[in-house]
């Protein structure tokens, strides 16, 4: 094993900057490639989690005020509504913000929020104990719909 390939074991801060110094002064046959080639797929596949990550928090919580808020007494919409809007908003920034640093995301959000949307039915159906049927089994909302600040879904309700 190379001296490079034991530092990714033993200490990954040190063998990240060593493989920065040895691209930017073009020693490619230097680099550690198997473990680059890793840690890039790596990458990759955790914003893309991240992303269905906040899309699932976010769409949960739209399905939870389209669906749940109208049929809560008046104390708890109030309550409900104000953290459910704010969760809302947290999770647009956030995604906002992760799209700013990773602009490749956007061609994976179509698919991003069919995923998190399956995953959205599953917690709001934990969180409010509905009935999974009364959730559309496709999203109904458009990706300019989840990413837009101004929309919140019309509520319903007797579901």
């Amino acid at each position: 094993m190379s001296c490079l390939k034991s530092l990714y074991a033993s200490d990954y801060a040190s063998w990240a900057s060593h493989n920065i110094d040895l691209l930017t002064s073009r020693r490619f046959d230097e680099l550690d490639i198997e473990h680059l080639i890793e840690e890039l797929s790596d990458m990759g596949r955790s914003e893309r989690r991240e992303l269905i990550n906040r899309l699932r928090v976010l769409l949960a919580h739209l399905l939870k005020w389209e669906y749940q808020l109208a049929t809560l007494s008046n104390r708890w919409a109030e309550f409900e509504g104000k953290s459910w809007r704010n969760t809302i908003i947290e999770q647009r920034s956030a995604i906002t913000y992760l799209m700013k640093q990773s602009p490749g995301l956007r061609s994976f959000m179509d698919e991003a929020v069919r995923e998190g949307y399956q995953e959205a039915i599953d917690l709001t159906v934990k969180e409010t104990e509905m009935e999974r049927t009364v959730f559309p089994s496709t999203c109904p909302y458009s990706v300019a719909q989840v990413l837009n600040d101004g929309f919140f879904p019309s509520q319903r309700s007797g579901n």
